[in-house]
């Protein structure tokens, strides 16, 4: 669902009443920052990752599925070894995404 789409859906449901004003703004304020629209920034993945994390970026980047990405990446290497390079780069320059760590609820 794009982002559009999710801020519309959430404004149907608090014009509803079924979210309250605090409710409606979390819940905003989560699909801006959270969301990995296609065309948006790519960062690497911090949990889904093998390597660097750069696979799994991609495929929260583009809607592809990590595991393509990954053997595009298999199949690169074979042609020259521009897999290798190409990944290698990405690491280096393309920023991990820090997941929000919420402390454990006791009890």
């Amino acid at each position: 669902m794009s982002i559009s789409n999710e801020l519309a859906r959430l404004g149907d449901l608090h014009q509803q009443g079924r979210l309250s004003d605090d409710e409606y703004a979390r819940a905003k304020a989560r699909v801006l920052d959270d969301s990995s629209p296609v065309g948006g920034r790519m960062q690497r993945s911090e949990d889904d990752r093998w390597l660097g994390g750069v696979c799994g970026g991609l495929a929260a980047w583009t809607g592809v599925a990590s595991w393509i990405w990954r053997l595009g990446f298999v199949l690169a290497v074979l042609c020259a070894g521009t897999g290798i390079a190409i990944y290698l780069l990405l690491w280096l320059f393309v920023p991990l995404r820090m997941q929000a760590h919420r402390p454990a609820l006791e009890g």
